[in-house]
């Protein structure tokens, strides 16, 4: 999808969503080996891989993308429990959300140890690897480290532009492509960064009645900066 077009207005009547299919999926070289290790399915080491990125990277579209093709089961790890083990697995196939610090580690390994008896395919998604989970439990430390681990980086020009555009269509906003444009130079490029922008302007946007433009993006970015201060800027109203 690098170098597609980007009309000059954005305008959709269609009810305001954020879609997880696969032909919504916008693949880069950030995102481009998480996206094919997905594809390879079920040839995967071990029938299980762990998906790490920043929040709001794609690892959930991701995630039910493959949930949809291996009709797997979905489940937030916090919400993993010993109990429930047995029965997700005779699914074949489980997708563990947002694992890290506090996930039950005796469900996990129990988990991990009957899918690999069974044959059940097992992705599982995280922020960090799982040296930073604090797991104490030293067997489950060893078979997460023989776990294929695909990271998920920082989006380059191409996807962060087409990841606005996404998500001004998901609000069915209209736009000017020189705001996509102007956000693109000026916002940190970090996932969360957009989404928060693109809310930020969609909501005053609303309150004050005016259509989103670069002027209307200028006065409200102040805001933004103050509530997710970046690293750096490359200028005084503006992300690096």
């Amino acid at each position: 999808m690098n170098g597609a077009s980007i009309p000059r207005q954005l305008a959709l009547n269609l009810p305001a969503r954020t879609s997880f299919s696969r032909e919504d999926f916008l693949v880069s070289p950030s995102n481009e080996a998480a996206y094919a290790l997905v594809e390879r399915w079920p040839d995967w080491p071990g029938r299980r891989a762990l998906l790490i990125g920043p929040s709001g990277s794609g690892k959930s579209h991701l995630a039910a993308i493959w949930a949809e093709m291996a009709g797997a089961a979905v489940v937030p790890a916090h919400a993993l429990d010993e109990g429930a083990v047995p029965e997700l697995v005779a699914r074949g196939a489980v997708a563990l959300e947002d694992m890290g610090p506090g996930v039950s580690e005796t469900a996990l390994f129990h988990l991990l140890n009957l899918a690999g008896e069974t044959g059940a395919s097992l992705l599982m998604t995280a922020r960090d690897r799982p040296a930073a989970w604090a797991l104490a439990l030293p067997d489950l430390v060893s078979r997460l480290r023989a776990t294929d681990v695909i990271a998920i980086g920082r989006p380059d020009d191409d996807l962060f532009r087409l990841l606005l555009v996404k998500l001004f269509l998901d609000r069915q906003l209209i736009v000017d492509t020189s705001v996509v444009d102007f956000l693109v130079r000026r916002i940190e490029r970090s996932f969360d960064a957009a989404r928060q922008v693109v809310e930020v302007l969609d909501r005053e946007g609303l309150s004050r009645g005016r259509r989103i433009t670069r002027a209307l993006a200028g006065e409200l970015l102040a805001e933004v900066l103050a509530a997710t201060p970046g690293p750096g800027a490359e200028s005084p109203d503006g992300y690096k």
